[in-house]
């Protein structure tokens, strides 16, 4: 009998380009990624940053007048100012209060309207249709209504910011779960799994990074639904200031309140970044060049 020798079997061979790519991206010099570290030294902040200097510049040497744009270091002067008087910290404590009250109630509903509008075929007919009209009704026109319904306390407010972040978060929670790679639900009801164990195991992890996406959102309308809410008919709060300010052509104040908003904003999104990172540390990503 004459031993069969095994051969192995023949690999594929690397295109040149796929070679040149693997060992550019393996070797990219120190002296590249310094370079790209010096000509974004802030990350995305970079550009914004940039433009807040050229803004000082532009006001000092007045290119910009006083009292349409005055300068950042202006601005901050003004928020100062009203740290001194005792004003900003209570203000800001109000406006969170606020935000979070009504993130935590859009967020509840949203996510728990998506989840059964995903999962359940009945779900969906119940709430996709009215997510769906709602979307198309701006923030501000539904003012109105729910000033005449809970009149202008807090209660308006709340419910106002929780109708900004819950329509975000159930139409990306539920195109993410309905997004969910069918193969990997028959897979998981091959191998014997319960309908529980499909959920938990295979379409909520997998809809999760579109949950972060809602999230995300769900945190800038919850901003938005705030500044609306605040600027109407509000006797405390970020909004009050500027709504003050405008009355007294205090453009400086007017500014810092606005800065106030963008810098919750700019907190969610790194609060977003941060649960990306931890929550999708198994998913590998592109990485731009």
């Amino acid at each position: 009998m004459t031993a069969v020798l095994e051969k192995p079997l023949p690999t594929a061979p690397r295109s040149l380009e796929v070679e040149r790519f693997v060992a550019r991206a393996a070797h990219r010099s120190p002296v590249r990624r310094l370079l790209s570290r010096l000509r974004w030294p802030l990350g995305i902040y970079t550009t914004p940053a940039v433009i807040v200097l050229a803004w000082e510049l532009a006001s000092r040497i007045g290119l910009l007048a006083e009292n349409t744009a005055p300068a950042p270091t202006r601005i901050l002067h003004a928020g100062y100012e009203l740290y001194q008087r005792g004003e900003l910290v209570p203000s800001v404590v109000i406006s969170l209060e606020r935000a979070g009250a009504g993130l935590a109630l859009g967020l509840a509903v949203g996510v728990t309207a998506g989840v059964l509008g995903g999962l359940l075929r009945s779900g969906e007919y119940l709430f996709n249709g009215v997510v769906q009209i709602l979307h198309t009704i701006p923030l501000l026109a539904i003012l109105p209504l729910m000033i005449v319904w809970f009149g202008i306390d807090e209660l308006t407010k709340v419910l106002l910011i929780s109708f900004g972040a819950a329509l975000p978060m159930y139409l990306n929670l539920f195109a993410a779960i309905r997004g969910v790679d069918q193969r990997l639900v028959e897979m998981a009801r091959s191998a014997g799994a319960s309908r529980f164990r499909q959920v938990a195991r295979v379409l909520l992890p997998g809809a999760l990074p579109g949950f972060l996406v809602g999230l995300r959102f769900a945190l800038a309308y919850s901003v938005l639904g705030l500044v609306a809410a605040e600027l109407v008919n509000a006797d405390r709060g970020i909004g009050f200031l500027i709504s003050r300010a405008q009355t007294y052509q205090q453009t400086d104040q007017v500014f810092f309140g606005l800065m106030i908003y963008a810098v919750l904003g700019l907190l969610a999104d790194q609060f977003v970044r941060i649960l990306e990172r931890v929550l999708l540390s198994w998913r590998p990503g592109f990485e731009a060049s």
